[in-house]
């Protein structure tokens, strides 16, 4: 089963939206621990991306899980504040979105106790450009709208200085640093940050944006013009492999039944036949 959820904030209150299949929409999420349903099987609930996340997670669903024991609750999620508070406050049992640096700084800034297993898939970033044809045609002052997270902005920053646009970029740096500092911005790149699923709606309803750096779950899930893409984040020695997270000192049964199924020969194959132009990539 798939479902949609969504996440509202009113002052120290958090609601839970979800509209489910036959489930009831609007109904509060209960803190969950692993039951059988009646086949017998070990329930899993796992947050994920809808792209390509929850689509991998739907075809161990349908092909594999029954086999390993479980049956797998996919809740889809579009933003990437939403998954690590649901597992946090138990609405699930695990989460399949984030990459490990980004797992890091959440669980550095926010506090989670949370655990994570090893590479399942990796995402490159990629810079697309309406305006541009080359990077090196890139004007001065031009603006670049990117992610907004510590993690996944210094990743853009990379890609525009693997384009030669920017340089000397280290740990740490942001758009507000960088944008200010002449050695690093040379041609004086204006940044524009917004949240990641926000990246590809502003790229393609702004005419005033000159190169949008989105990741690849995004890519693939707003159908971007691959044509007007200018530089792609490195593969190799790549350190931003997507992962499976769950509750410090919760790694049930099923939740490890998971894991090993997420980096099973079938899912890898299943991977590369799904995106064979590299928007997604086996991390293992």
């Amino acid at each position: 089963m798939r479902r949609k959820l969504a996440l509202a904030l009113t002052g120290v209150a958090t609601l839970f939206a979800l509209t489910a299949c036959g489930g009831n929409a609007g109904a509060p999420a209960a803190s969950t621990a692993e039951t059988g349903n009646a086949s017998g099987l070990t329930v899993v609930k796992v947050g994920a991306s809808p792209v390509p996340h929850a689509r991998i997670l739907e075809y161990i669903d349908e092909n594999l899980a029954a086999k390993a024991g479980i049956d797998l609750d996919i809740t889809e999620i579009d933003d990437y504040q939403t998954p690590n508070l649901a597992l946090s406050d138990k609405s699930i049992d695990a989460n399949f979105f984030q990459h490990v640096p980004f797992f890091d700084e959440q669980v550095a800034s926010k506090g989670y106790e949370l655990e994570h297993g090893t590479g399942i898939l990796l995402e490159p970033l990629t810079a697309f450009s309406k305006k541009y044809a080359e990077a090196s045609a890139v004007e001065d002052g031009a603006t670049v709208v990117l992610m907004n997270d510590p993690s996944n902005q210094v990743r853009g920053l990379r890609v525009l200085e693997g384009a030669g646009l920017l340089s000397g970029i280290v740990d740490g740096d942001s758009a507000l640093s960088v944008e200010s500092d002449a050695a690093k911005n040379p041609k004086g790149l204006k940044f524009q940050e917004v949240n990641a699923e926000q990246v590809p709606k502003f790229y393609q309803e702004d005419p005033n944006i000159g190169l949008a750096i989105v990741n690849g779950n995004y890519i693939v899930q707003a159908k971007l013009n691959k044509d007007e893409a200018l530089a792609v984040e490195p593969v190799k020695d790549n350190p931003n492999a997507n992962i499976l997270a769950w509750r410090a000192g919760e790694k049930t049964e099923g939740v490890t039944k998971l894991d090993e199924l997420l980096h099973s020969d079938e899912v890898r194959d299943y991977i590369e036949t799904t995106w064979p132009e590299g928007d997604v990539i086996p991390a293992f």
